[in-house]
């Protein structure tokens, strides 16, 4: 991904769809595929144009000789992930043929005369997708991470505030120890090696996050033995670092995927 692409990524997702410079005022959307070759996913910035239902984008490449590489990718795997304004949902992406293609190509070149300039750059006929939304919407995966965070640090909490008896106190440890050691069990053996085949360059933060791991795997075998105030106040520390740093880095690379990546 160019680095001019990845701003235009960033600043599409903090501002809700809305970009300046070049694209700005532009029905632009984010388009998430999967590599034809590598299987990893990959997003992309593109025009749209609403028909109906569905969504169409074009594989100009700004007139380029070649077809942009998502174009391969959505032959490939017709699977992707549509992100419009703050709407993100499951598509299927269709090529259109024919009088169908030409007419809507007409339609958005009239729209916007720079696609009539591509298309004069180029021999090839510049694909037009459509993008059919699925019946459902996705679940944002990092939304639920985030979720399954709270909801530990809000046991902590409770915890921490001594709210529960003795004996009370005792199952409630347990309870937490447990659902900790299972979120983190779940992570290093399925989410985390499926997150590094995808993306690569993730390796560094996913074994800082594997490190943590085994830190707070040790403070909660302590917790088992002493639920005390200083050993909850050391695993609140080290979690919530962890679980700062693990939404800072996960939560956009999840919210980008099809699949849950523990499935």
């Amino acid at each position: 991904m160019t680095g001019f692409n990845q701003q235009v990524i960033d600043e599409f997702r903090a501002n809700g769809g809305k970009v300046g410079g070049m694209f700005e005022g532009a029905p632009l959307l984010l388009l998430t595929t999967t590599g034809a070759r590598s299987g990893r996913r990959h997003t992309n910035p593109a025009v749209y144009l609403r028909d109906g239902e569905r969504v169409l984008v074009f594989a100009s490449n700004a007139g380029g000789e070649h077809h942009p590489a998502w174009y391969h990718n959505v032959l490939a795997n017709p699977r992707v992930v549509v992100e419009l304004g703050e709407e993100r949902f499951a598509a299927r992406a269709v090529p259109l043929e024919g009088e169908e293609r030409d007419r809507l190509y007409a339609r958005q070149a009239a729209i916007d005369p720079a696609f009539a300039a591509y298309q004069e750059r180029t021999d090839r006929v510049i694909p037009v997708i459509a993008l059919y939304p699925e019946a459902e919407r996705l679940a944002a995966f990092g939304d639920e991470l985030v979720r399954i965070h709270a909801h530990l640090r809000g046991e902590l909490a409770r915890l921490r505030a001594g709210e529960a008896s003795a004996g009370d106190l005792r199952t409630h440890c347990l309870a937490f120890c447990d659902a900790v050691g299972f979120h983190h069990a779940g992570e290093g053996r399925v989410a985390f090696p499926h997150l590094e085949r995808l993306f690569p360059e993730l390796k560094q933060s996913l074994d800082r996050l594997r490190d943590e791991h085994a830190v707070i795997a040790g403070l909660v075998a302590e917790l088992r033995e002493d639920a005390g105030p200083e050993t909850l106040d050391r695993i609140a520390g080290e979690l919530e670092a962890h679980f700062a740093y693990e939404e800072e880095r996960l939560v956009p690379v999840l919210n980008s995927l099809t699949e849950a990546p523990w499935a």
